[in-house]
């Protein structure tokens, strides 16, 4: 059974909230479509950054991917894929986080 949505706009609300609680402080990059938006997150850490993709499981749960890969990559890299992203995808939200562990501030299944 899926879990229900939450729109996109209040959903990264709450991260960021959260983020500043865990002194992973994070600003929205790119504002997408309020309700419906995807989300994507970039982590900022020591040896580079993460792009990570929001996605569904095939059960419906909220998951997210690396989608830059396993290991850090250079700032280039990382806007060059959020750029293809938002070229097919024009709803989609970009925030981001300073994270030291290259881990989200957030309850988040990686998979």
């Amino acid at each position: 059974m899926t879990e229900p949505r939450i729109k996109a706009e209040i959903w990264v609300g709450m991260a960021l909230r959260m983020g500043n609680a865990d002194g992973r402080f994070g600003a929205v990059i790119r504002k997408g479509d309020p309700d419906a938006g995807g989300v994507l997150v970039v982590l900022r850490g020591r040896d580079g950054q993460c792009v990570l993709s929001q996605m569904r499981s095939a059960a419906g749960e909220l998951a997210w991917m690396r989608a830059t890969g396993p290991a850090p990559v250079d700032e280039a890299t990382a806007d060059a894929y959020i750029a293809r992203q938002v070229q097919s995808d024009p709803d989609l939200w970009v925030i981001e986080f300073e994270a030291p562990d290259m881990l989200p501030p957030f309850e988040a299944k990686l998979v």
